[in-house]
């Protein structure tokens, strides 16, 4: 099958995003089919054996991080000469138009995908007022596609909710070999605690930006006599977080990767995630699969992947209390926190990116014959 994958963030950039699609990618590539990717410019021709085409664009002013590739003639004449047997627009917003219209406009089968919860961004960037107009543009978009995937079940109920139709549940996917509890080392926990690798150890992965509220973490560190915070990432809103932790024993380590960032994982005592805007929180199951014991927001979708007491622990998003008090019974019960670790583990095991993709093939070709059948009909 030749798809052609419209995305408005793809690599160098690293976020959750990106890893469900390179991961996406290279199993597709893997298992026969050709992938040609549309996605702002980033300098990459190719990823994996899939040939990717970059879009010049521009900052996006309230996140620079993230560009703006605006859809110009040369995507149709590469989608032409690509010839696709289906469209897949994920988070369809500017360059995903592109995608929209060539697929009708081509008469080629599109799925669309959610992956991030935009509506509720809104209000941590003094916009929550356009939180309905937003809505009835991702409505209008989304529909035009025979089938809409989420990552979760909350957002499966979310969408339809809203009047998206034809939703369907992604599964979550993890490399369960590039994150392993085996790859801590007294090094990096040496690295994240400062010097201090006998004291409490909290963990942050992620982008540094409003919507992650990373904030809130301030109150569960102040609580825990010498605990230590390392905050792995970057983004927008690190010179306000910096100011914010700048009397607390917190270390902003920047971007890690590879072994280093799964060394960062397994190294920790506890990972700790407040945000309430997760369509699933893929790097909770980053966490999980290097037995990082989780304390994180019942919010979104990471109830789909943390089972409270069982493999983590959850707090009301709401109750600041609640968050201390779970990682404080964390962190002192160390027998309950290695059946913790291993149950988070085990958790992860059961989520390998070769069956979250053979399942996305299968969409793939359930959407592509019901488009021949009513072609021939």
């Amino acid at each position: 099958m030749r798809i052609a994958l419209f995305t408005e963030t793809f690599l160098p950039k690293v976020d959750g995003i990106v890893t469900r699609l390179r991961h996406t990618v290279e199993q597709l590539q893997r298992l026969g089919d050709q992938v040609l990717v549309f996605s702002p410019e980033g300098g990459l021709t190719e990823y994996k054996g899939a040939k990717i085409h970059g879009v010049t664009g521009f900052p996006l002013p309230l996140y620079p991080e993230l560009k703006l590739a605006l859809p110009r003639p040369a995507i149709g004449e590469a989608l032409e000469e690509f010839c696709p047997d289906l469209i897949h627009v994920v988070n369809p917003a500017v360059l995903g138009l592109a995608g929209l219209y060539y697929g009708k406009s081509l008469k080629v089968p599109l799925v669309a995908s959610y992956h991030t919860h935009l509506p509720q961004y809104l209000q941590h960037y003094g916009l929550g007022m356009l939180e309905g107009v937003l809505w009835e543009l991702l409505k209008a978009m989304h529909n035009q596609a025979e089938l809409n995937l989420c990552t979760s079940t909350a957002m499966v109920e979310v969408l339809t909710a809203h009047g998206i139709e034809r939703v369907s549940l992604w599964q979550r996917g993890v490399d369960t070999e590039s994150f392993q509890p085996q790859f801590a080392t007294p090094e990096m926990r040496l690295h994240l605690s400062q010097g201090h690798p006998d004291s409490p150890l909290l963990l942050y992965v992620g982008r540094l930006s409003a919507e992650k509220e990373i904030d809130r973490i301030k109150p569960i560190l102040e609580a825990i006599p010498g605990a230590r915070l390392a905050l792995v990432g970057d983004g927008p809103y690190r010179p306000e977080l910096e100011k914010h932790f700048a009397e607390t024993l917190t270390h902003f380590v920047g971007y890690l990767g590879g072994r280093e960032l799964a060394a960062a994982f397994a190294s920790a005592d506890a990972f700790i995630f407040p945000s309430r805007t997760e369509t699933l929180g893929l790097v909770l199951l980053e966490a999980m699969a290097a037995g990082c014991p989780v304390v994180a927001a019942r919010a979104g979708g990471i109830p789909d992947i943390v089972t409270d007491g069982v493999n983590g622990y959850l707090f009301d998003p709401t109750d600041e209390l609640g968050a201390i008090v779970a990682t404080q019974r964390l962190l002192d019960r160390a027998e309950e926190r290695e059946t913790l670790r291993d149950n988070a583990r085990q958790e992860a095991e059961r989520w390998g990116w070769p069956a979250a993709t053979r399942q996305l093939q299968r969409y793939y070709r359930s959407v592509v014959a019901a488009q021949s059948f009513a072609s021939a009909a």
